[in-house]
């Protein structure tokens, strides 16, 4: 997106309004975007994974940062895609069903390696290192949230901070970056979202099928449509926690729609926008509400794409990277 003869106005705005991000980004470190109080739970690595799901349910968080008391040393992140690789290699080893309340947080990566996904996520940031190579870190490694990990000044060892996630970070963007109202081109002229081999499934489709779904796409959401191919409501990585808290797998056997009906009280819904919606727009929802993906459909609401924070993250630092440092 660099400046030319030709360029129009809504371009060049558009062109200005990321490079205004991205120097924000680069001037702002992870410790900017930590609320001036908060509480951080930490797992160890020989804790129980069912407790670990308890405690995890009991206080409304979807991840935790792993250690190992053996070596004192940040171990990775806890998420919800373990506990659903879980499932899957339960699925696969249905003799080790009597033994799932007996793994250990440490098992995870066996596991994972037994079923061949991607394993604890593992990558991890000073929270003094600007906000932009946080940014960066996360993209690399297709990470949704990342740990501060600090060195203690007595002890000279790791020390787990906080973890950041891309809601918080683009929310302090939205909130601090005013530029944001320059990105007014419509999603409809943008490299952005995905509008392709999309899954999906309906409400009388098996929570099995869609945590099958979830992970050999490696993805943290699949839409629910009705038969005529409009959009219901999305099943979420974060619905099969609700599902298997206090171990209770039969669960898992549910349709999707038995399974969404047993979604909390304050759950904040599900978010859609059309191609005409505008990156101005979207930013002031995110200022507004805790939304982790937007569900792009059309006049008829039938499904055109999907949108996720992942995406959005990846435009504002990447596009036309290279030919951004020219502000008109």
């Amino acid at each position: 997106m660099s400046p030319s003869k030709t360029e129009s106005a809504v371009d060049r705005d558009q062109r200005i309004g990321l490079q205004r991000i991205r120097d924000f980004l680069k001037v702002r470190t992870s410790y900017d975007v930590l609320p001036l109080s908060f509480r951080l739970i930490i797992f160890d690595t020989s804790l129980l994974v069912k407790k670990s799901l308890t405690i995890l349910v009991q206080n409304g968080i979807v991840s935790a940062p792993l250690w190992d008391s053996k070596t004192s040393t940040f171990a990775g992140l806890l998420t919800t895609s373990d506990y659903i690789n879980l499932i899957q290699y339960y699925w696969q080893n249905p003799d080790a069903v009597n033994r799932i309340d007996q793994f250990k947080l440490n098992s995870l990566r066996d596991i994972e390696r037994a079923i061949g996904v991607s394993q604890l996520e593992t990558a991890s940031i000073h929270p003094l290192k600007p906000l932009y190579e946080a940014c960066r870190r996360m993209l690399d490694t297709r990470a949704r949230r990342i740990p501060l990990v600090d060195i203690d000044d007595e002890t000279k060892r790791a020390m787990v901070v906080s973890v950041v996630t891309q809601y918080r970070i683009l929310k302090f963007v939205a909130v601090n970056v005013h530029e944001t109202q320059l990105l007014r081109k419509p999603l409809k002229h943008l490299n952005l979202g995905t509008y392709k081999n999309l899954e999906t499934a309906s409400m009388e489709t098996p929570v099995f099928d869609v945590i099958h779904q979830l992970v050999n796409f490696d993805i943290s959401s699949v839409p629910i449509l009705n038969s005529d191919g409009v959009v219901t409501n999305v099943f979420e990585a974060v619905d099969v926690i609700t599902l298997i808290k206090g171990a209770n797998y039969d669960e898992l056997n549910l349709n999707v729609g038995e399974a969404l009906q047993k979604r909390p009280e304050d759950f904040p819904g599900i978010y859609t926008c059309s191609m005409d919606d505008r990156l101005d727009t979207i930013f002031d929802t995110i200022r507004k509400s805790r939304v982790h993906r937007f569900v792009i459909i059309n006049e008829e609401s039938r499904l055109v794409g999907i949108l996720t924070l992942s995406d959005i993250l990846e435009y504002i630092l990447l596009e036309g990277e290279g030919d951004d440092s020219k502000l008109g």
